[in-house]
């Protein structure tokens, strides 16, 4: 599988979507995406990003005044919420949804040892054979998306984007790339968004992290970690598109389609998609 570090070129890039923040990772917006019946996704509504632990005093002034978000989506773990808090935003009610199911977070098959990402990029030059962590690399969206505990929190994260009555809705995870990811991805499904442009949302995020993973894939290069090596540091530190698009050819095959996902996995019925369509979506 060849290693896919690109952005999709056309409409979409981290410029169009950004929202100006300085101090928060891979913030940006689903804003200005057209969706397949063509209408267009109302801007400033639907932000995605990292956490908020290290946000500046601007940029939470931004939030409130300019996007005045209601609901903060928290998808992180317990001990990442504990080692780096969200600060508070005035007006904004804050939902801890942690994505990764504690069972099986324990046994080590959707993540890394908490104390990998301390010094993440010297972990994966001197870890990345192992079967381990190929096998998180490979197949951590896939097992997310099978569980049930995951499934019952992006349909609480669904459930409660449609019930918001005022103001955006920000979601994030530390890093703002796969977790975030995956909850932006059942959204633009659900708000009838094209596979392109789903996968476009993805792969924004090397624009962002581009310099962090030639840093990580220049280490890797000198330890001669060829292509399993290149594909475990764009999965852990970037966002890796050949995982990702397997990962909807898998919900494809085993759900009929990621819409037939979203609605009989994630509970959004034919009333709901059209609610949340009318809700956030302009001519």
């Amino acid at each position: 599988m060849e290693t896919n570090l690109s952005t999709p070129d056309w409409n979409y890039t981290w410029e169009t979507q950004r929202i100006g923040l300085d101090s928060v990772v891979n913030a940006r917006e689903l804003g200005g995406y057209v969706m397949q019946d063509g209408r267009r996704i109302k801007r400033g509504l639907l932000l995605r990003g990292g956490g908020l632990a290290k946000a500046s005093e601007t940029d939470l002034k931004r939030l409130e005044d300019n996007f005045k978000v209601s609901y903060i989506f928290d998808f992180r773990t317990e001990g990442e919420v504990v080692h780096a808090p969200d600060k508070e935003l005035n007006g904004a009610r804050h939902i801890w949804l942690p994505t990764i199911d504690p069972n099986t977070e324990k046994l080590g098959t959707t993540n890394l040892p908490p104390q990998a990402y301390r010094v993440l990029p010297q972990y994966l030059v001197a870890h990345y054979e192992e079967e381990m962590v190929q096998r998180v690399a490979r197949g951590m969206y896939i097992e997310m998306l099978a569980n049930e505990y995951t499934q019952l929190q992006y349909a609480s994260f669904l459930q409660m984007i449609l019930q918001n009555e005022g103001g955006a809705v920000y979601w994030h995870c530390s890093q703002g790339k796969d977790r975030t990811g995956l909850g932006a991805m059942l959204l633009l499904s659900a708000l009838g968004a094209d596979r392109r442009t789903i996968v476009n949302d993805f792969a924004i995020t090397n624009t962002y992290y581009a310099q962090e993973l030639k840093l990580a894939l220049d280490m890797m290069e000198v330890r001669n970690g060829g292509e399993r090596g290149r594909d475990v540091v764009v999965a852990f530190i970037g966002a890796h598109i050949g995982y990702f698009e397997n990962m909807l050819d898998f919900i494809d095959r085993e759900f009929g389609s990621l819409l037939s996902y979203v609605r009989n996995q994630l509970l959004l019925s034919d009333g709901d998609l059209e609610n949340l369509r009318n809700k956030y979506l302009e001519n």
